[in-house]
């Protein structure tokens, strides 16, 4: 699988390239890193909530590259991140101390060096069921790893073996992924009509389970699994099955915590198995139920809809600058869209996940 970026660069201009990043992810640091360790990168698969403009270069319905998206990013562009500004790929490079935005793979515009700090193969709708990703014609997680194995071919002819290995070993990796699959492929369309809850989430875990396999086969160590969020109380799921009063809809979210646990325990025993491994199970549920449930604690006053447009059903292409207006107290807002948190709720569950993130890959 070819992407269209270009990689001419001259010895000495890449060089200095790579030098520049070397002293960068030395300088730039937000949280205080245990002086044994080491993030030389951040890379990320999942959906939408880790894509950083992938979906700008594929054929499908699932794009945010226009306004309003981007209002709060910076100069206000639409780069192809669904959300009002940065998502979690670019916080935690950040709070890491990597870079403060995460590009995508397939961004054209894409330099050499910025591989050795990290990207994103992320694609906005897809999942851990096969089908999810072809529902709305995005890139699959299987897609995503065909994609890696071309960046690590990349990197190793950028700085060699040895390097790329460290890279490999050393880096963050997140897997982002489950939501869609829950939300729109089981629930909203009934794609799955052969399966109940348990049997559908066991398919999950297991293909959550493959990913983590393979990554561990091309040599990555530190890798962070996200759980599913509450999305029952997604605005879009509350407005889709929440009744009259759009109440948080209990048997999505009693769905993702089946999941959760499932991959929690499926982490622990890799943990027991994989000699080296690191997977850590990161917890998004309680933080962003904590943050709808109790939006006042943490500087927010509106958690049931969105800010584009009425807020209960906007998300991606119904999101536009067209037919969908701005709310004016985006600040007081959890969620940007239908289905997507805002950045400075994003910053919230980082701020809250930050620590324990450092602690887990000591």
């Amino acid at each position: 699988m070819k992407s269209n970026t270009s990689w001419s660069c001259s010895c000495f201009i890449l060089k200095q390239c790579l030098l520049s990043v070397l002293v960068l992810t030395e300088t730039v640091v937000a949280i205080n890193l245990p002086p044994n360790l080491t993030i030389p990168a951040l890379i990320a698969f999942g959906d939408s909530i880790v894509d950083t403009g992938n979906n700008n270069n594929i054929k499908s319905i699932a794009k945010c590259n226009f306004q309003p998206y981007g209002i709060n990013f910076q100069g206000g562009i639409p780069t192809g991140r669904f959300c009002d500004g940065r998502v979690p790929t670019d916080l935690i490079a950040e709070e890491f101390g990597i870079k403060s935005l995460v590009p995508a793979y397939l961004d054209p515009s894409l330099k050499p060096e910025d591989l050795l700090t990290g990207v994103s193969f992320a694609s906005g709708g897809s999942g851990y069921d096969p089908l999810t990703p072809k529902l709305v014609a995005v890139i699959s997680l299987e897609e995503q790893l065909k994609y890696f194995e071309e960046y690590i071919e990349k990197v190793k002819n950028i700085v060699g073996d040895e390097r790329k290995d460290f890279i490999l070993a050393n880096s963050l990796f997140l897997l982002v992924a489950g939501s869609n699959d829950i939300a729109n492929t089981y629930y909203v369309l009934r794609a799955r009509p052969q399966y109940d809850v348990d049997s559908y989430t066991t398919l999950m875990a297991n293909s959550t389970t493959d990913i983590v396999n393979k990554l561990y086969g091309y040599g990555v160590r530190r890798i962070a699994v996200f759980g599913a969020p509450p999305l029952g109380c997604l605005p879009s799921q509350r407005t889709l099955a929440g009744g009259l009063l759009r109440e948080c809809a209990e048997n999505y979210n009693e769905a993702a915590k089946l999941f959760n646990s499932k991959i929690s325990k499926k982490l622990d025993l890799l943990h027991k198995t994989l000699p080296g491994i690191k997977p850590v199970y990161t917890n998004v549920y309680d933080p962003l139920l904590d943050i709808i449930q109790n939006p006042a604690k943490y500087g927010f006053g509106v958690s049931n809809k969105g800010c584009c447009g009425t807020g209960l059903i906007e998300v991606g292409p119904l999101c536009n600058k067209i037919t969908a207006s701005v709310c004016p107290d985006l600040s007081s807002r959890v969620f940007w869209d239908s289905y997507h948190p805002t950045e400075k709720t994003y910053k919230v569950v980082v701020s809250l996940l930050i620590s324990k993130l450092v602690n887990k890959f000591v």
